[in-house]
């Protein structure tokens, strides 16, 4: 039993940078373009964020600014959640 436990914390700390990755991150800059036919936005960062079918863009302009929470994938930096910055 204890050789199970040991494997499985093992197998844990290695697998752990993986997990790590796949974590969300946030960017806090002002809106550069609204692309709502590509579903996407442009930020002062110089970066672009892809916005998943449902996401809603009311009160997204250029000149606002935002926190986005993102997650990259395949190079893609796709939103998980946005703020505007009041």
């Amino acid at each position: 039993m204890r050789l199970l436990v040991a494997t499985l914390m093992a197998m844990a700390v290695f697998l752990s940078p993986l997990a790590a990755s796949a974590e969300s991150a946030d960017v806090e800059a002002v809106i550069t373009k609204v692309d709502t036919a590509n579903l996407s936005l442009s930020l002062d960062d110089g970066k672009k964020y892809q916005a998943p079918e449902e996401f809603n863009f009311d009160g997204l302009e250029p000149g606002v600014k935002v926190v986005v929470f993102y997650t990259e994938v395949d190079g893609k930096r796709v939103i998980n959640d946005l703020e505007i910055v009041q």
